[in-house]
Protein backbone atom coordinates (compact mmCIF):
# COMPACT_ATOMS: atom_id res chain seq x y z
CA UNK A 1 0.00 0.00 0.00
CA UNK A 2 1.45 3.12 -0.76
CA UNK A 3 0.51 6.12 0.55
CA UNK A 4 0.62 9.84 -0.99
CA UNK A 5 0.22 12.71 0.48
CA UNK A 6 -0.24 16.23 -1.56
CA UNK A 7 0.98 19.80 -0.77
CA UNK A 8 1.21 23.06 -2.51
CA UNK A 9 -2.19 23.73 -3.62
CA UNK A 10 -3.71 27.36 -3.08
CA UNK A 11 -4.93 30.75 -4.99
CA UNK A 12 -2.74 32.11 -7.32
CA UNK A 13 -3.39 34.88 -10.06
CA UNK A 14 -3.43 33.98 -14.00
CA UNK A 15 0.05 33.87 -15.11
CA UNK A 16 1.73 32.57 -11.58
CA UNK A 17 3.19 29.78 -10.37
CA UNK A 18 2.78 26.49 -8.48
CA UNK A 19 5.01 23.56 -7.09
CA UNK A 20 3.27 20.76 -6.15
CA UNK A 21 4.59 18.32 -3.88
CA UNK A 22 3.45 14.30 -3.47
CA UNK A 23 5.31 12.88 -0.71
CA UNK A 24 5.24 8.84 -1.36
CA UNK A 25 5.53 6.44 1.47
CA UNK A 26 7.96 4.29 -0.09
CA UNK A 27 10.89 4.75 -2.26
CA UNK A 28 9.45 5.75 -5.71
CA UNK A 29 11.91 3.35 -7.53
CA UNK A 30 9.63 0.94 -6.68
CA UNK A 31 6.56 2.57 -8.34
CA UNK A 32 6.02 2.06 -11.83
CA UNK A 33 4.62 4.97 -12.75
CA UNK A 34 3.75 8.83 -10.66
CA UNK A 35 1.86 11.30 -12.11
CA UNK A 36 -0.47 14.01 -11.38
CA UNK A 37 -4.46 14.26 -12.42
CA UNK A 38 -6.81 16.89 -11.92
CA UNK A 39 -10.66 17.18 -11.92
CA UNK A 40 -12.46 20.57 -12.13
CA UNK A 41 -16.36 20.83 -11.19
CA UNK A 42 -18.32 19.23 -13.21
CA UNK A 43 -15.44 17.21 -15.06
CA UNK A 44 -14.11 13.88 -15.56
CA UNK A 45 -10.94 13.40 -13.56
CA UNK A 46 -8.26 13.84 -16.33
CA UNK A 47 -4.51 13.05 -16.75
CA UNK A 48 -2.01 16.34 -16.26
CA UNK A 49 1.71 14.93 -15.86
CA UNK A 50 3.24 11.15 -15.77
CA UNK A 51 6.56 9.72 -15.18
CA UNK A 52 7.28 6.58 -16.10
CA UNK A 53 10.41 4.69 -13.50
CA UNK A 54 13.20 4.51 -16.12
CA UNK A 55 11.75 6.45 -18.91
CA UNK A 56 9.94 9.53 -20.04
CA UNK A 57 7.13 11.64 -19.15
CA UNK A 58 3.92 12.77 -20.55
CA UNK A 59 2.08 15.44 -20.96
CA UNK A 60 -1.50 16.99 -21.52
CA UNK A 61 -1.49 18.64 -24.42
CA UNK A 62 -3.60 21.99 -22.38
CA UNK A 63 -0.46 21.90 -20.32
CA UNK A 64 2.64 20.94 -22.44
CA UNK A 65 5.29 24.13 -22.34
CA UNK A 66 3.58 25.15 -19.07
CA UNK A 67 3.90 22.41 -16.37
CA UNK A 68 7.18 19.83 -15.36
CA UNK A 69 6.73 16.95 -13.26
CA UNK A 70 9.58 15.64 -11.65
CA UNK A 71 10.91 13.36 -8.98
CA UNK A 72 13.17 12.95 -6.21
CA UNK A 73 14.30 10.00 -5.98
CA UNK A 74 16.45 10.16 -2.17
CA UNK A 75 13.41 12.38 -0.62
CA UNK A 76 10.70 10.11 -2.53
CA UNK A 77 8.79 13.40 -3.36
CA UNK A 78 7.17 13.98 -6.73
CA UNK A 79 6.97 17.49 -7.86
CA UNK A 80 4.19 19.60 -10.56
CA UNK A 81 6.01 22.94 -11.37
CA UNK A 82 2.93 25.01 -12.83
CA UNK A 83 3.97 27.89 -14.91
CA UNK A 84 1.68 30.84 -16.67
CA UNK A 85 -1.26 29.25 -15.09
CA UNK A 86 -4.33 29.93 -16.50
CA UNK A 87 -8.22 30.26 -15.24
CA UNK A 88 -8.71 26.42 -16.97
CA UNK A 89 -6.20 25.47 -14.94
CA UNK A 90 -8.55 25.38 -11.73
CA UNK A 91 -9.22 22.33 -10.10
CA UNK A 92 -8.42 19.76 -7.13
CA UNK A 93 -4.93 18.01 -8.41
CA UNK A 94 -4.56 14.66 -7.15
CA UNK A 95 -0.89 12.15 -6.90
CA UNK A 96 -1.27 9.16 -8.32
CA UNK A 97 1.01 6.07 -8.15
CA UNK A 98 0.94 2.98 -10.73
CA UNK A 99 2.53 -0.10 -9.13
CA UNK A 100 2.84 -3.24 -11.32
CA UNK A 101 3.34 -6.68 -10.09
CA UNK A 102 2.09 -9.64 -11.02
CA UNK A 103 0.78 -8.43 -14.31
CA UNK A 104 -1.51 -6.69 -11.84
CA UNK A 105 -1.57 -2.95 -11.88
CA UNK A 106 -2.27 -1.12 -8.40
CA UNK A 107 -3.18 2.51 -8.15
CA UNK A 108 -2.68 4.74 -5.11
CA UNK A 109 -4.28 8.45 -5.01
CA UNK A 110 -3.14 10.86 -2.19
CA UNK A 111 -6.39 12.79 -1.09
CA UNK A 112 -6.02 16.17 -3.34
CA UNK A 113 -4.66 19.69 -3.48
CA UNK A 114 -7.21 22.52 -4.29
CA UNK A 115 -5.27 24.80 -6.97
CA UNK A 116 -7.70 27.89 -7.40
CA UNK A 117 -6.19 30.42 -10.31
CA UNK A 118 -8.46 34.02 -10.27
CA UNK A 119 -8.01 35.95 -13.50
Amino acid sequence: QVQLVESGGGLVQAGGSLRLSCAASESIFSINVVGWYRQAPGKQRELVAAAVTGGGTNYADSVKGRFTISRDNAKNMVYLQMNSLKVEDTAVYYCNAVKVFLSREYDYWGQGTQVTVSS
